[in-house]
């Protein structure tokens, strides 16, 4: 190899520099890492609170004032008494995109004092400005002559030093000049409120044209003369902030995460599918409004504010990211409403069976994987049940045996005739609440809980005797025969109450069984074949009559199968609407039959007469 080409090789193995596209990289900002403009004015207020630590980090008695002035013409200017820069500083950090001023020598060992971790800072600020520019003096070297750093949008900048006269004192001022169509966002009005929105909570003087902007001390944070006027305080802040008047508020302090805050209990029942919005400051600045996995999923009916130094936020500062910190604050906050709740149960029954009767679904939640919720709540959460709205407590202290159904068609199918029976019957067709039933003997040693089926129904009923059943043979093998495509057997028994003439009993295994028929009648061949080798034991439903009931007494006396048949399809079509049973195409086309077959009967019997 030649020492041309050697050289050649060198070269192209050399380093190269990336190139960046300014007006790319801000359309990336703008349209994928934040989620609004809006943020431009955190980084503002962000860059300058860090700046403002970073001077006190060295000299503790150093000024803390933020100013924030809107220019009518469509600018804006923010001031800040911190730490400042010299020119070396601003071309190693401002200019170079990714680096962080938290990483400048004498500040990485305070670093976690910081907002910004990720040195995006000014960037941001060309989501909303054509220009900026930034005047600074440095607190760390005094002798140093201000410089001013000026950036167009377009990737060019511009850096010179300044007469000292131009900015006598340590500190920095930005001034943004707006881009067509944006001015809107440095309107005072606008600053104004989004100045509030984010830094209310911040721990300096900060301002926009002397107008106050903190409002310290937070209001979980501030003395009441008495727990009530808190309790008002607190729910008036919360209307301010989310808009809706809470049931209760709860304390969420956990000093070892460095959390304090409050969580509002919504005054109306959400879906626990529903995922809450937070809002979460870190070190006082407000990092998101809809922080979603603050809390354990079962506390859905709370809406949080906090204020914490641990958590980390993502690049875009607009979420939390998920460690094994949030993890902790996230099982910390959720015992704090553990704790709530416990407190209430013991010390506040009438607001807990307030909280209780818009939120059980979520306290149900929670106890199904918490034994000593469940154990502490037993007197409090409503169930529907035979003896009506009752807490598993009442219930269990009533029956010897606690009964339920896994579904709501199977309650309405039994609960009637079993009520009659004295059997007592829990309704678990509901979220939760058949989980919750059988892990009753789990907190409540000696309690005997049964799943209710139609054969354990069936099993309550009387038995006809023999010999009358033998005398109606006739007339339950014509009904039979009328139900038999339906998939549906007729049994005689005696119950109570007498008004009702039927009972539809059906179980999930019928149920499926009637599907997969459905379904093999309707397939190809092959289906049909594949679906037929799935026939179980054929389960079917069964129409239970009651032969203590007048009406089926006087229909068991007729002569005629098909007035039999038609009066059977009448019982059958009754009995499914009582059990609020959905009806199937075959169902609906039965009832209409057999309405117009007794029409029918009673007309030509009239014209007979």
């Amino acid at each position: 190899m030649d020492s041309q080409t050697s050289q050649s090789s060198q070269a192209s193995q050399s380093p190269h520099t990336f190139q960046v596209d300014l007006r790319g990289l801000v359309d990336l900002l703008s349209h994928h890492l934040y989620s609004s403009p809006r943020v431009y004015l955190r980084e503002l207020l962000q860059n300058a609170v860090d700046a403002i630590t970073a001077r006190r980090a060295e000299q503790p008695d150093a000024p803390a004032r933020v100013r924030l002035y809107a220019d009518p013409g469509g600018g804006l200017r923010v001031e800040d008494t911190g730490i400042g820069l010299t020119e070396s500083d601003v071309h190693s950090l401002l200019a170079t995109i990714g680096r962080s001023s938290k990483r400048a020598d004498g500040v990485q060992a305070a670093r976690s004092d910081f907002l910004g971790q990720f040195g995006i800072g000014l960037l941001a600020c060309f989501v909303v400005a054509e220009r900026i520019r930034v005047v600074s003096r440095s607190a760390r070297t005094p002798d140093a002559p201000p410089v001013e750093w000026t950036a167009s949008d377009d990737g060019s900048y511009t850096v010179r030093t300044l007469p000292a006269a131009e900015h006598p004192e340590p500190g920095t001022t930005v001034h943004l000049v707006a881009r067509a169509g944006a001015g809107e966002w440095l309107a005072r009005e606008r600053v104004l409120a989004l100045a509030r929105d984010f830094g209310a909570l911040l721990p300096y003087d900060v301002r926009v044209d002397e107008e106050e902007v903190t409002d310290l001390p937070a209001p979980w944070d501030r003395s009441y003369p008495s727990p009530a006027n808190r309790r008002v305080a607190l729910a008036r802040h919360c209307h301010d902030l989310f808009g809706f008047t809470p049931l209760d508020s709860i304390e969420l302090n956990v000093p070892l995460a460095g959390i304090r805050g409050v969580a509002y209990v919504l005054p109306s029942a959400v879906s626990p599918a529903q995922r809450a919005g937070h809002r979460v400051h870190l070190k006082g600045m407000l990092l998101t409004e809809r922080a979603e996995q603050l809390l354990p999923d079962w506390a859905f009916f709370v809406r949080c504010v906090l204020d914490t130094d641990s958590l980390r936020p993502t690049a875009s500062r607009e979420s939390l990211y998920e460690d094994e910190t949030l993890a902790a604050v996230r099982e910390a906050l959720g015992e704090r409403i553990r704790s709530w709740l416990t407190g209430l149960a013991a010390g506040d029954p009438e607001r807990l069976a307030a909280f209780l009767s818009v939120h059980h679904l979520g306290v149900k939640s929670l106890a199904r994987h918490d034994r000593e919720m469940l154990r502490t709540m037993l007197p409090w959460l409503p169930f529907e049940t035979t003896d009506g709205r009752l807490s598993l407590e009442e219930f269990a202290q009533r029956h010897p045996v606690v009964h339920f159904t896994r579904t709501v068609e199977e309650y309405r199918q039994v609960a009637p005739i079993a009520s009659a029976q004295g059997v007592g019957v829990i309704n678990g067709g509901y979220t939760y609440d058949s989980e919750l039933v059988e892990a009753l003997p789990s907190v409540r040693p000696g309690t005997v809980v049964a799943e209710l089926d139609a054969d354990t129904v069936t099993a309550h009923l009387d038995a006809v005797d023999p010999a009358e059943e033998l005398a109606l043979a006739g007339f339950l093998a014509a009904a039979r025969s009328r139900l038999d495509p339906l998939g549906c057997d007729v049994v005689l028994r005696a119950f109570h109450p007498l008004s009702v003439p039927a009972l539809h009993l059906d179980d999930r295994a019928a149920r499926h069984e009637q599907a997969r028929a459905e379904a093999e009648q309707g397939a190809d061949d092959l289906w049909a074949g594949i679906l037929g080798s799935l026939r179980g034991g054929a389960p079917r439903a069964r129409l239970v009559l009651n032969h203590l009931n007048p009406l089926i007494r006087r229909i068991s006396s007729l002569g005629d199968p098909e007035l039999i048949g038609t009066a059977t399809e009448s019982l059958y079509g009754q009995a499914l609407l009582m059990a609020q049973r959905p009806l199937r195409p075959a169902d609906s086309a039965l009832l209409n039959r057999a309405f117009i077959g007794l029409l029918e009967w009673a007309t030509n019997g009239e014209e007979g007469r």
